[in-house]
């Protein structure tokens, strides 16, 4: 599982011209899941995203969380992710997680952060062309794989 983690001041996703997901302060995740996660990968995944200490405090030092500063949360699914480059110029995305299993794990994944942070998640809806708009505020971008938790 790998996320990228933006700190927004606002972001919001369309399908089709439509907004399905718009949130304020808080945090973007881009989320792309692997054959072989697992219930365990997304329970460290949550925990290390909903503790995770990036958002400013008083005295302008990021010790804060998106729990602490009742951020929102908004959830995009993006198997290009799992690109892998070695080989020619066309990423193989054979390490991403087949629809039926990532769907799944997205749903999870999503129901997860809802219990987590107490709040209801916007997101985007897996597999469709989605418009993706944000402003990052610091800027600050954080990438976390659930298979390399040493980063």
């Amino acid at each position: 599982m790998r996320v990228v983690i933006q700190r927004v001041s606002k972001a919001n996703v369309t399908v089709d011209g439509k907004t399905t997901g718009s949130i304020g302060n808080g945090l973007i995740i881009l989320v792309g899941f692997e054959h072989t996660d697992t219930l365990e990968d997304l329970d460290w995944m949550v925990g290390k995203i909903t503790r995770l200490r990036i958002f400013n405090d008083s005295d302008g030092i990021m010790n804060l969380s998106v729990s602490d500063i009742d951020g929102e949360i908004l959830v995009v699914s993006q198997f290009t992710l799992h690109a892998k480059t070695k080989k020619g110029n066309r990423p193989s995305y054979i390490q991403a997680a087949s629809p039926d299993i990532a769907i799944s794990l997205y749903k999870k994944f999503i129901s997860m952060l809802e219990q987590a942070t107490g709040k209801p998640i916007a997101k985007g809806i897996f597999g469709a062309h989605m418009e993706v708009s944000l402003v990052n505020s610091g800027p600050v971008t954080i990438i976390i794989d659930s298979k390399n938790r040493d980063l």
